[in-house]
């Protein structure tokens, strides 16, 4: 294999073992398969890692819903379907977070509390309408779309989130010299930018298959606030970020992006 596309593919390979617990096999041209993610340059191919993960959700959406399961019990299938295949991932850092940030009177105990893994009244809160909005807007996106197109939306929020969930990683220094966020090395401005373009044209592929080009792109920018508004709480909470504020950056992203396809506003 050629020099290029076997380091894309080992970045790809790489996003998909450190972001899922998909059994990714190790190929021959792989120098270190298990070693830290190289968040500098691997992520060029989190966007298309994402649209994997998404895509397990959007065939068991698409599978449910012919099987004749109405839209909310189909959205939940797809919900577990994307836990299973993340060992809810980030589910486990919207829950740390809110609870941290929700629960701490100071930084200190902030960061201690979201490094504990026991789960507390914001977290499970944070969880609770994390999936709760999730399902019922995915379940409104197949009463409006149809499954099918629905699903092409699963993959494309999943893809395009997780570089939003990048952000508090570029803008912030780590709020601990401990843990993953401290470990993993900052986005390079080139790579970053490879992978948000790859991001945006897998988030608006949608529209090809006649889905609202507008709402798309509006989708897009929703994120990007929501992925800034966390960024902005870690810092003036705990002065920098941490894997779990990514964690969240992604369910909010998601979330939103989500909210506004199934909304009512103009394509």
């Amino acid at each position: 294999m050629n020099a290029l596309p076997a380091r894309l593919a080992a970045d790809l390979l790489a996003c998909l073992r450190f972001y899922s617990r998909l059994p990714v096999p190790v190929l021959a041209f792989e120098t270190a398969p298990y070693a830290m993610l190289d968040f500098a340059r691997a992520i060029r191919m989190l966007p298309v890692a994402g649209a994997v993960i998404g895509a397990v959700g959007g065939a068991v959406l698409v599978v449910a819903d012919a099987l004749g399961l109405p839209p909310l019990p189909a959205a939940g299938f797809t919900l577990a379907a994307l836990l299973l295949t993340t060992g809810a991932f980030h589910e486990d850092g919207l829950a740390d977070s809110a609870d941290g940030l929700g629960g701490g009177a100071t930084v200190a105990r902030k960061l201690e509390i979201m490094k504990d893994s026991r789960i507390g009244t914001f977290g499970g809160a944070a969880l609770v309408m994390s999936l709760v909005l999730r399902g019922s807007l995915l379940a409104a996106l197949v009463g409006a779309f149809g499954a099918p197109r629905t699903a092409l939306l699963v993959i494309a929020v999943n893809a395009a989130s997780r570089v939003a969930a990048l952000t508090p990683h570029y803008l912030l220094p780590p709020a601990r010299t401990d843990g993953a966020a401290w470990a993993a090395a900052k986005p390079l401005p080139s790579t970053l930018a490879i992978a948000g373009v790859l991001a945006a044209l897998i988030a608006l592929a949608p529209a090809l298959a006649g889905l609202p080009p507008g709402k798309l792109a509006l989708g897009l920018v929703a994120m990007l606030v929501g992925a800034g508004a966390m960024t902005e709480i870690a810092r003036r909470q705990i002065g920098g970020q941490t894997g779990d504020i990514a964690g969240a950056s992604q369910q909010v992203a998601e979330i939103l992006f989500l909210a506004v396809l199934a909304s009512q506003l103009a394509p």
